[in-house]
């Protein structure tokens, strides 16, 4: 189960780097290509449009394949598509490279997610996703940095190839530690749909969109925060991303143990404690004090990322890969809508209030905790 779970987990390192890392080519790749930045910034709507639309289509198509071998299959397309990328001699390849790189990445996160925890111990579901999670954190903090220097050292197209060898890594390791096929579910792509008619597993979903908003927020506008109101020089925006990140990650991991003993619970308390430190965030004083809670937001945001996506798998039997992959698209359309309704927000009351606004929407998804936790009282009162 280990090296099950550590096979998956470098491949979801290598495929979430090439979405992350892009920011940080961005200029490169408008220069080589000959193209605008708004233009070479296209590149990150796409993949994410990629994951938001294709992602549940080609997990539904795809849903009754074998699962082992379905992964195989995605990575081969991961890395094809790093590789027609580092090798695109224009800008029209490297777009559709991009495009077709995001239509597997939901999909593949969406069943390694469920081979991982069907191999779980029992209550041990939300650990095992926090550990894959972690290995998109260590995207974060790790991979993208590291891709850009790669770039500034080597070229973007070099960054490009370093991700496509990371995932034949991972491609040896699947093929090598994961276990022999699981079965995908039987019935047919339009009716993997139906699993949909659950009000459970559709608030399960909305969940997680709101549950994200705001500090999704927060993250899309943390430069200026921290350069306006929060006090600090440019020169400190990289070295608090890495604050944040560190916090992401230690508290992926504790949510991910919280959530095995209590899911809904644990994942209330750490909504509302998200608010405090939002709002704590807003009356800041000094720059010591909004670096530390910095640190505990991104730990606190994080830890109930591993809870939602078990609360999806445990409200969507009957199409847990299918549910995961829309689970994902929520979180995309929340980091879109978190950028247009931050921005919203700073045309308005001012960069201050992003915080506050962020808090305000993160009361919505305790609001919604809170309502799962009455239906499932409702059913089975000995369970919550």
């Amino acid at each position: 189960m280990k090296g099950t779970v550590a096979a998956l987990m470098v491949c979801v390192f290598g495929i979430t780097t090439g979405e992350f890392v892009l920011a940080g080519i961005l200029p490169a790749v408008a220069g080589d290509l000959e193209v605008s930045i708004p233009a070479a910034g296209l590149l990150v709507t796409a993949y994410a449009l990629g994951m938001i639309v294709g992602g549940p289509l080609l997990t539904a198509i795809t849903a009754g394949r074998p699962r082992k071998r379905l992964i195989v299959v995605l990575l081969l397309v991961a890395v094809g598509g790093n590789v027609v990328s580092a090798l695109a001699p224009g800008y029209g390849v490297l777009f559709a490279a991009r495009v077709v790189t995001a239509l597997v990445t939901a999909t593949f996160f969406a069943t390694a997610i469920v081979i991982a925890t069907t191999g779980a111990p029992p209550g041990k579901q939300a650990s095992t996703v926090a550990r894959l999670v972690f290995g998109m954190n260590l995207a974060m903090i790790l991979g993208a940095p590291l891709g850009t220097w790669i770039g500034d050292s080597a070229g973007w197209r070099a960054t490009f190839g370093a991700i496509a060898a990371c995932c034949v890594v991972g491609l040896l390791l699947v093929v090598g530690l994961v276990p022999a096929d699981q079965p995908g579910t039987s019935g047919r792509a339009l009716g993997e749909f139906a699993v949909f008619r659950d009000r459970n597993l559709i608030l399960a979903i909305v969940t997680t969109a709101v549950a994200n908003l705001g500090l999704l927020m927060v993250f899309t506008y943390l430069a200026p925060l921290l350069t306006g109101p929060g006090g600090f020089a440019a020169s400190a925006v990289a070295p608090m991303l890495l604050v944040y990140g560190v916090g992401a990650t230690i508290g992926t991991l504790v949510g991910g143990r919280l959530a095995d003993r209590a899911l809904l619970p644990s994942q209330l308390g750490a909504l509302t404690l998200l608010v405090v430190v939002l709002l704590a965030l807003w009356v800041s004083p000094t720059a010591l004090t909004t670096g530390l809670l910095v640190l505990v937001a991104g730990a606190v945001g994080s830890s109930i990322i591993p809870g939602l996506q078990t609360r999806v798998l445990s409200t969507a039997t009957a199409a847990p890969t299918l549910a995961i992959a829309v689970n994902a698209s929520a979180y995309q359309l929340a980091a879109a809508g978190a950028g247009w309704l931050g921005g919203r927000v700073i045309a308005g009351p001012g960069l201050p209030a992003v915080y506050v606004a962020a808090a305000l929407t993160t009361l919505l998804g305790i609001g919604f905790t809170i309502l799962a936790l009455r239906r499932d009282r409702a059913v089975a009162p000995s369970r919550v």
